[in-house]
C-alpha cells in the first residue's frame, strides 16, 4: 500500500515559524544594545505570509486589506516596545491557561516566551482575518495558523517550561527519565497516551454489560442484551453506532451507559458491534456496511424477536448509514424501522464545521487512488485528524504532561475509548468522502444508487428523533439540524450542551448540563434556537419518553438469548470489538 502523503499544511509552519524566529532575534539584538529595533515592516509580513499560499489546493489568488495590514503591523510594534519596556516584570499571561502557574510569572525569560508567542499568534490570526480571498481558503490558512500556534507554544518545550522544570529539579531528573519512557511507550503504541490505558479493559470495566452475541458476519456481531426489567416494550431497539471506533461509547461503564439506560426504561435491546477492519476487508464497500450491515442487523432482530418492527438508533457516520439503510428499504417497499433516532448525524452534509477545510475535490480523488480499489485506511489516519482539531487539548496538553513532566494520566473512560481506534475499508471510506462530504449527493432525491436502489430521502416517512450537540466540531450544530429539512416524517429535535461525545453521553444521575427543545422546525436552525426553551440536565429523559411511545405495550421479558436459528455464540461484548487496529 502506498504511503499516506504529506499533510499539505505542514509546511505551512515553516514561515510562520521564520516570523516566531525573526522576533526572538530581535529581543537577542535588544538584550546587547539596549533598544528594540523596528519591528517587521508590513511588506515583509505580507511576504512571509503568502510563502504559505502556493502550497493550498490549487494554488487561490490571495491579496491583504492594506488597512488592516497597517493597523496590524502598528498594534505588533506597539505591544513588542511593551513588552520590551516592561524588562523584568513579568508580563500578563495567565489569562492562557497552559501560562497559568505562578512560576511563569515568576521566570523572566519563560513569561517573555509566553507572551511573546501570544503577540505572536495574535499577529498571524490578524493577517489571516486581513486575507482577501475565498472563504475557505481564508479557513484554511486560519486553521493552519492555530495548528501552528498550538504546536509553537512555550509550554511544549523544557527549556522555556518552568513548571516542568520545577518538577525536574524537585524529582531530581526521575521527571525527565519517566517523560522518555513515556515518550517510548507512546511511540510504540502509535499515538500519544490521553488516559492510563492500563485501568480499562474491554468486557470487564468498559462494555460490561450483560448479554450475547447472537449473530456475525464478516462486518459486525449483534449483540442481545439482558433485560433489566420483568417486562419490555414489545417492539425491539437496535443500536447502530459508528465504525469509527467501538460501540461502547454507548456502554462505557454502569453509571453513564445509555445501554443500561434503555435497559432500565424497559427496552429489549440489541447492538451492532463493527469489526475493526483488517486485510481481509480491503475491498468492503459503503453498500456492504449498508445492506450486509444495517439491513442484516435490522432484520436479525426481527427474526429472533418474531416482531414486524422495531426502533433503531443510528450515531454519527451510524445515523448516516442507518439513513441510507432506510431509504434502500423504503425503495423496496419495505418498512422495518417504526420510529428512528439519530444523534449527532450528517445527512445533509452542507455545513460540515472544520472538517469542510479538508475536503475538496483534489483531497477526494487523492484518496480514491490510494483506497478506491482497495486497501485500508489506518486507524491513525483518522484519530490524528481528529485530535488535531482541537489539539491543545488533545494534543499538546498529553505531550507537555507526558513528556515534559513524566505524569501518568489520570484514568479516564471516555479518553480510553477515544483512543482504541479503528481502521476502515478503503473503497467504502473513498465512496463515502466523495458522495457525502464533497458532492453531498445523499440531499438529491435518487442521484445515489446504493444496494442497487435510488435513494430519496423524502420516501423515509416515519417518526423521528433528532440530536445535536451545541459545541459539536464534527457534525456542528446546523449540519444536525439540517436533517429535520429532509425527512418527511413527524420529527423532534433537541439541542444538548457540550460537544461530539460529551454532549451526547450525558446521564441524568449526574445532574450535568442542559438541553433546548422547540415543537417548532423552522428552516434555519437560528430561528429555532430563538424560541427554544432551555431545560436542566440531561437530554436522555425526554428521548426516553418520546421512545416509550414508539415501543408498543409492555410484554413478558425473554428469559433466554437468540433463537432457534440464531443461537448465542459468545457472552458481550463478544470478539470483534476486542480487536485492536492492526497496523496498515
Amino acid at each position: 500500500m502506498s504511503q499516506t502523503p504529506k499533510n499539505p499544511w505542514e509546511s505551512v509552519a515553516a514561515p510562520m515559524q521564520a516570523m516566531w524566529t525573526n522576533a526572538m532575534q530581535q529581543y537577542g539584538k535588544a538584550m546587547q544594545t539596549g533598544g528594540f529595533g523596528a519591528p517587521m515592516p508590513a511588506t515583509e509580513m505580507m511576504g512571509m505570509f503568502q510563502q504559505m499560499v502556493p502550497t493550498l489546493p490549487n494554488g487561490p489568488q490571495v491579496t491583504f486589506d492594506t488597512t488592516k495590514l497597517q493597523q496590524l503591523q502598528q498594534t505588533y510594534a506597539q505591544e513588542l516596545s511593551q513588552l520590551w519596556l516592561q524588562g523584568m516584570v513579568p508580563p500578563t499571561i495567565a489569562t492562557d491557561r497552559r501560562f497559568a502557574s505562578e512560576e511563569w510569572q515568576r521566570q523572566p525569560m519563560s513569561g517573555f516566551a509566553a507572551a511573546l508567542h501570544l503577540i505572536n499568534t495574535r499577529m498571524l490570526m490578524g493577517m489571516a482575518e486581513a486575507m482577501q480571498t475565498d472563504a475557505k481558503t481564508k479557513a484554511r490558512v486560519t486553521f493552519a495558523v492555530e495548528q501552528w500556534a498550538a504546536a509553537a507554544a512555550p509550554s511544549n518545550f523544557l527549556a522555556f517550561n518552568p513548571d516542568a522544570q520545577k518538577k525536574a529539579i524537585e524529582t531530581k531528573g526521575e521527571s525527565i527519565a519517566k517523560g522518555m519512557q513515556n515518550m517510548l511507550h507512546d511511540l510504540r503504541q502509535g499515538h500519544v497516551s490521553m488516559t492510563d490505558e492500563s485501568k480499562f479493559e474491554v468486557g470487564t470495566n468498559v462494555a460490561s454489560t450483560e448479554g450475547s452475541v447472537v449473530f456475525e458476519n464478516e462486518l459486525f456481531q449483534l449483540i442481545e442484551y439482558k433485560p433489566l426489567t420483568e417486562q419490555v416494550h414489545e417492539r425491539p431497539f437496535l443500536f447502530i453506532p459508528p465504525c469509527i471506533n467501538k460501540f461502547y461509547i454507548m456502554d462505557l461503564q454502569p453509571a453513564n451507559s445509555m445501554v443500561r439506560y434503555i435497559l432500565e426504561q424497559g427496552h429489549h435491546a440489541f447492538m451492532v458491534s463493527w469489526r475493526n477492519a483488517d486485510a481481509s476487508m480491503g475491498q468492503v464497500t459503503w453498500d456492504d456496511y449498508v445492506e450486509q450491515g444495517a439491513i442484516t442487523a435490522m432484520k436479525t432482530v426481527l427474526e429472533i424477536t418474531k416482531k414486524p418492527d422495531l426502533n433503531v438508533l443510528g450515531f454519527c457516520v451510524g445515523g448516516t448509514i442507518l439513513s441510507n439503510a432506510l431509504a434502500v428499504l423504503a425503495g423496496r417497499g419495505e418498512k422495518l424501522a417504526n420510529s428512528a433516532t439519530f444523534l449527532t448525524t450528517l445527512m445533509d452534509f452542507t455545513d460540515t464545521g472544520v472538517l469542510d477545510l479538508f475536503i475538496d475535490e483534489s483531497f477526494v480523488r487523492m484518496r480514491e487512488m490510494q483506497f478506491g480499489q482497495g486497501g485500508l485506511l489506518p486507524a491513525s489516519d483518522l484519530s490524528t485528524t481528529f485530535s488535531f482539531l482541537r489539539p491543545n487539548d488533545l494534543v499538546w496538553n498529553y505531550v507537555v504532561g507526558n513528556y515534559l513532566k513524566g505524569e501518568t494520566p489520570p484514568p479516564f473512560d471516555l479518553l480510553y475509548w477515544n483512543c482504541d481506534s479503528t481502521n476502515l475499508p478503503g473503497p467504502m471510506y473513498s465512496w463515502y468522502l466523495r458522495n457525502m462530504y464533497l458532492e453531498n449527493n445523499l440531499i438529491k432525491p435518487n442521484k445515489l444508487e446504493v444496494c442497487g436502489q435510488k435513494l430519496d430521502l423524502g420516501k423515509v416517512d416515519l417518526p423521528v428523533y433528532i440530536y445535536g450537540s451545541r459545541e459539536d466540531h464534527i457534525v456542528p450544530i446546523e449540519g444536525a439540524y439540517a436533517s429535520t429539512q429532509v425527512l418527511p416524517g413527524e420529527k423532534r429535535f433537541v439541542m444538548g450542551a457540550s460537544g461530539h461525545i460529551a454532549g451526547v453521553i450525558n446521564p441524568p444521575a449526574k445532574k450535568k448540563r442542559n438541553y433546548w427543545t422547540n415543537d417548532e422546525l423552522p428552516a434555519d436552525v437560528n430561528d429555532w434556537l430563538a424560541g427554544a426553551q432551555d431545560n436542566e440536565g440531561s437530554w436522555w429523559p425526554d428521548w426516553a419518553g418520546w421512545l416509550a411511545q414508539q415501543g408498543g405495550p409492555m410484554v413478558a421479558a425473554p428469559k433466554r438469548y437468540g433463537s432457534t436459528k440464531h443461537k448465542a455464540i459468545e457472552p458481550a461484548p463478544g470478539r470483534y470489538v476486542k480487536a485492536k487496529a492492526s497496523v496498515v
